[in-house]
């Protein structure tokens, strides 16, 4: 079953990524809700706060010095854990590295450096929250090709809601992924996969299941 609304998607979100978690190590964690006009801001913040209690060392990083002063004003409690991702590379570079958990909330490609340093210098698990670190416009070229075997292809997926153009995309760790065709009374479960399907695999699983309808 697809959830609900958005704070059905944040609990099974939560459930996931503890779940992620709890494997320890150096990991590197996507969490995504793709909801059309989706605020990070409050999904970053409920999210660290049901987080912390069970990792007290937890960190919330923005990209931006904006981004962290609008955080740290909206969560005074949670004001000692948010940071910017210049914030932390500057302790770290003092400290030699950090540790404990870091939650990245929406990095966009102009951060992509930036946030392959901080984890570069970070001991601890990753998750990155509704990030888009992969530039369309670097195309296929070496460049891509680089960055998709290294530092993306680091990165596993912990919890994963996404709209397509005929349904919808669900993952929640350590499950398979799951398709959901809309139909004119709601969403239907198609298929699974055990990694993310392309669209190629999309569109060939939603034309078995219209061929099996016929």
């Amino acid at each position: 079953m697809l959830p609900a609304d958005l704070r059905t998607a944040e609990s099974e979100l939560l459930t996931a990524l503890q779940a992620a978690l709890a494997q320890g190590g150096r990991r590197r964690w996507t969490a995504e809700l793709r909801f059309e006009g989706l605020r990070i801001l409050p999904v970053a913040l409920r999210l660290a706060a049901a987080l912390q209690p069970h990792h007290p060392d937890l960190r919330l990083l923005f990209p931006d010095a904006g981004a962290t002063a609008l955080a740290k004003r909206d969560a005074p409690d949670l004001s000692a854990a948010i940071a910017s991702v210049g914030d932390l590379e500057r302790l770290q570079q003092a400290d030699g590295g950090s540790d404990g958990v870091l939650v990245i909330a929406a990095p966009t490609p102009a951060d992509y450096d930036a946030v392959e340093r901080t984890c570069g210098q970070h001991r601890g698990p990753v998750v990155l929250l509704n990030g888009r670190l992969e530039d369309a416009a670097v195309g296929i070229g070496t460049v891509a090709r680089e960055r998709r075997k290294g530092f993306l292809g680091e990165w596993q997926s912990a919890y994963a809601l996404i709209p397509t153009a005929d349904g919808a995309l669900r993952h929640a760790y350590p499950d398979a992924w799951g398709l959901y065709r809309r139909d004119p009374d709601g969403y239907r479960f198609l298929t699974s996969f055990d990694t993310r399907p392309d669209t190629e695999q999309q569109l060939l699983a939603l034309e078995q299941a219209a061929k099996g309808q016929a």
